[in-house]
């Protein structure tokens, strides 16, 4: 009886976001270079513009939440963890190198810009891993709010496009061989579908390099969030209110086990198909239900600082990348 009438409080606020996701979807289909999430998001930051009753709100916050945390597992369901390792053992060097840079740079340009909030690590997780669905497994785990969240989509989004249209141009200009450029687009770019976008535009095998090593970096979700989680429960040790149960990001275990699934097997290839497409529509929901707690207006009191800084990171990442491959004879 219960779960009835918790399902009640929050099926408005769910049906609301899935209204705005549903035309987000085909949207995103339409143009893959901008992306349902995003549009799932601009549409509901217009539609926060509108007041509505409160009964939507229980909704929006499930969706924004325990959604977003759902959608991270059942997109491990792509993760065939034998093609990952595979040409991972190759590009491993280079994305810890621009996952470092990517940290390092959001922490000292973030603190230098004095960015409030949780925004330079959102940021920064986004730049040096996989862009919103980092953003969104991060998330949670460091508590942050949904403006945190819209300001970090917002600024990866703008820099994936960026990168898609000027990659392919400057690795002609560097002569990159196709395996160089595939792991440069893979471990530079944030986006898969930019990533895409970049690596076929080089060449058709850039391009399937490029996807393997962008699916492979995927997988420093795991221990990112995990040390998150770590941080978070120092801190809250000090204020005497730790609580490791509560703490841990259980999601990301789920994240970790279906792409185990998917890699021995266990379910045929066409249901794990569905079942990550399926978290990839959950994120257009999560996202369409944080735009629905945001307004444009909140986000500009952050100005240009979080450009600054997605800027600032998406050219270390760039670099270290392309010096790490130099340095290792990948081009």
């Amino acid at each position: 009886m219960k779960g009835f009438e918790n399902a009640k409080k929050i099926l408005p606020g769910v049906l609301l976001a899935l209204c705005i996701a549903l035309p987000s979807y085909y949207l995103g289909s339409a143009f893959p270079l901008i992306g349902a999430p995003i549009f799932g998001m601009l549409l509901g930051m217009l539609l926060a513009a509108c007041q509505r009753p409160e009964k939507f709100n229980g909704g929006i916050m499930y969706s924004s939440k325990k959604l977003l945390q759902y959608a991270i597992i059942l997109l491990g369901f792509e993760m065939n963890l034998h093609s990952v390792f595979k040409v991972g053992s190759q590009s491993l060097a280079v994305m810890v190198a621009t996952t470092g840079a990517a940290f390092l740079t959001a922490w000292l340009v973030g603190r230098s810009l004095a960015l409030k909030g949780n925004t330079a690590t959102l940021i920064g997780v986004g730049t040096a891993i996989c862009g919103g669905s980092a953003i969104a497994a991060t998330a949670p785990v460091i508590k942050a709010d949904d403006k945190d969240i819209a300001y970090s989509i917002s600024t990866i989004f703008l820099f994936n496009i960026t990168a898609a249209l000027i990659f392919p141009m400057i690795g002609h200009i560097m002569h990159m061989s196709d395996v160089g450029f595939g792991i440069w687009a893979g471990t530079a770019i944030n986006d898969t579908s930019s990533v895409v976008a970049a690596g076929y535009s080089y060449s058709n095998a850039a391009g399937n390099l490029a996807t393997i090593v962008k699916l492979t970096r995927t997988l420093l979700i795991i221990p990112v969030t995990l040390a998150l989680s770590f941080m978070v429960s120092r801190r809250s040790q000090e204020s005497g209110e730790f609580n490791f149960v509560k703490i841990f990001p259980w999601f990301v275990l789920g994240f970790l086990g279906a792409s185990i699934i998917k890699t021995t097997g266990l379910l045929p290839d066409g249901l794990c198909s569905f079942l990550a497409h399926s978290g990839k529509f959950l994120i257009i929901v999560a996202m369409s239900a944080i735009g629905l707690n945001v307004n444009f207006k909140t986000m500009a009191k952050n100005g240009i600082k979080p450009i600054l800084l997605g800027l600032a990171c998406s050219v270390a990442v760039a670099l270290s990348s392309l010096l790490s491959q130099h340095m290792f004879s990948l081009w």
